[in-house]
């Protein structure tokens, strides 16, 4: 099996403007695990993005992967959910 290819970086973390507007305290690394999570479980088979941003594809989906819409897919995520389930 070949080895996955890097195709990208996605900026999937939440700013802290975005911390700031909530006015709220909120275990950000748990609010980026789920952001991540639920990331990549929208991006096709074969493809993943690690913890740091990097995203990587199986060789036979690189081409798909380097031609998907991040921000669309960031979209799609509920991010206000995501925040009151990590509120303190």
């Amino acid at each position: 099996m070949a080895e996955p290819i890097e195709v990208g970086i996605v900026s999937y973390t939440l700013s802290a403007d975005v911390y700031e507007r909530v006015g709220a305290d909120f275990d950000t690394e748990a609010v980026d695990d789920a952001i991540l999570s639920r990331l990549n479980q929208l991006v096709p088979s074969g493809v993943v993005v690690h913890r740091n941003g990097k995203a990587f594809a199986d060789p036979e989906v690189a081409d798909v992967a380097r031609g998907l819409d991040w921000q669309h897919l960031l979209s799609q995520i509920d991010v206000d959910q995501i925040l009151a389930d990590h509120s303190r």
